[in-house]
């Protein structure tokens, strides 16, 4: 067994997996601790180095792309401080890391562990049922369904609708960006029907805008991991447009064409009724109209 335990937490390696279980200090962030242990088999690492500094080192586990639905919803935009594959190490320990390093890396190369990316999940996700409350709502999901519930400071089109239910097999894709504190994020649950939409998050009703506290709102990337993490793996996608180097991300399937504008009719009829009731005033009518045709 290599192990190392430290503030920032302990990894354990008994030779076919790597158990990393986040500190308990007030230091560690609040999604780590939320996201709790993570048992990596060995098939899904594609390697590991220790970087030594004067004052503190850290420990980096690479996996397989493809291989986690957790760096797949994140595209690689978590914080540093909250990705569970980075370590801090203090420097009087920065030996065991290299040990704790070095016994995977062998490990590796004596079961020959592939490089390529996998064509299936081999790290699980989050258990279901999860829900969090967002700057924009409370995100919830049971495994099968989707549902958002507005807050009362969502915008009014939004709480007009009421709550959003999603079934996981309407789904194509999840989109995740963090709010950075700086710069809002958000959580989009992308279906066929809303795939070229290009309504802003805050208008969107099934986007999430995370704009208040980055460290509540960063818990949305469970929702966005365990939805992933059941939507089919990217290897059985077909590919449109180019990926991105963030990290790896979810593709699209197009719509036939007479879907497409199927789609499109249905949106404007949907937003005609929301003017006729009076939930949308004139200007906000006019507005998301032309969001909504923009996105087609």
């Amino acid at each position: 067994m290599a192990e190392i335990i430290q503030r920032d937490g302990t990894w354990a390696f008994d030779g076919s997996t790597v158990r990393i279980t986040p500190g308990l200090h007030r230091s560690v962030p609040l999604f780590r601790q939320t996201y709790g242990e993570v048992s990596v088999p060995l098939e899904a690492v594609s390697g590991i180095v220790f970087e030594p500094e004067r004052k503190r080192g850290r420990l980096r586990l690479r996996l397989r792309e493809g291989a986690d639905p957790l760096l797949q919803a994140t595209g690689g935009r978590l914080p540093d401080a909250a990705d569970p594959y980075r370590l801090t190490v203090d420097s009087d320990r920065s030996g065991v890391a290299e040990y704790v390093a070095e016994e995977i890396r062998h490990a590796l190369l004596l079961d020959q562990i592939p490089q390529e990316p996998t064509r299936a999940y081999l790290l699980p996700g989050p258990p279901v049922p999860v829900s969090v409350r967002s700057s924009d709502g409370t995100v919830s999901f049971d495994g099968t369904q989707v549902r958002i519930d507005w807050a009362d400071t969502s915008d009014r089109v939004k709480r007009a609708t009421g709550p959003r239910i999603i079934d996981v097999s309407d789904l194509v894709q999840v989109e995740w960006l963090p709010n950075s504190g700086h710069e809002d994020g958000f959580l989009r649950f992308v279906t066929r029907e809303t795939a070229f939409s290009k309504l802003p998050p805050e208008k969107d009703p099934y986007a999430l805008d995370l704009w208040g506290s980055s460290r509540r709102d960063l818990l949305t990337a469970l929702v966005a991991t365990a939805v992933t993490a059941r939507l089919p793996h990217p290897s059985t996608r077909t590919a449109v447009g180019s990926g991105q180097a963030a990290g790896p991300r979810p593709v699209l399937t197009v719509p036939p064409q007479a879907d497409h504008h199927d789609v499109l009719l249905r949106r404007l009829r949907e937003l005609g009724e929301l003017h006729r009731s009076g939930v949308l005033t004139d200007e906000e009518f006019a507005l998301t109209k032309a969001a909504v045709l923009r996105g087609f």
